[in-house]
């Protein structure tokens, strides 16, 4: 498993690609994107492994849009580990794979966040504050043969796709903070730890 990006591959918060509106993926795929979609996995999978993202310096991440990696295309790899031990076991993640194109068709008006905040691989400074998000959400996007697919994602899986959706319309997720009241939400918000 050769590992391409390393931390200090990783595009830094300030540069213009994260803020730029990505260019849709045109299919079939390229060779270089084909790689570039394997590289990013390869990340995930490393980071979320100890012993190895230490070995290589990697902080964990669940997802991985092509423009933390310096190319303003409409692709995210996402790595969301097995979330229920009734519905996958350890070792089957509950979604692996590269999104292309991928658009938010429907979202639900109920709002959820993570009770610690988000993070980006992206954002080294800690940006404090609850980032309110869909709760539910469906997804249309294509896989890697270009093939269309939708899915449905409620929870902490809707809250990882939104984040990675955002990177591609050249949105962050301090940018849903209120800076004002960083930490106060509406009162139906649902909590995600």
């Amino acid at each position: 498993m050769t590992i391409r990006f390393t931390m200090d591959k990783i595009t830094r918060d300030g540069d213009p690609v994260l803020r730029q509106i990505a260019t849709e993926v045109k299919f079939p795929l390229s060779d270089e994107y084909a790689q570039l979609a394997k590289d990013m996995m390869t990340y995930l999978v490393v980071s979320q492994d100890d012993q190895k993202n230490e070995k290589y310096g990697l902080r964990p991440g669940v997802g991985l849009a092509a423009p933390q990696v310096g190319y303003s295309l409409k692709m995210s790899s996402v790595l969301i580990p097995a979330l229920d031990p009734h519905e996958h076991d350890e070792e089957t993640p509950y979604f692996k794979g590269t999104i292309f194109n991928p658009v938010i068709i429907s979202e639900s008006v109920k709002r959820s966040a993570l009770e610690v905040g988000e993070g980006c691989l992206s954002v080294d400074e800690d940006i404090p504050g609850f980032v309110p998000r869909a709760n539910r959400i469906t997804v249309r996007y294509q896989d890697e043969s270009g093939d269309t697919h939708t899915i449905k994602l409620k929870d902490y899986p809707a809250i990882v796709f939104q984040h990675e959706i955002d990177h591609l319309h050249g949105h962050l997720y301090y940018d849903h903070i209120d800076l004002k009241a960083p930490w106060q939400v509406n009162d139906d918000t649902k909590y995600i730890d």
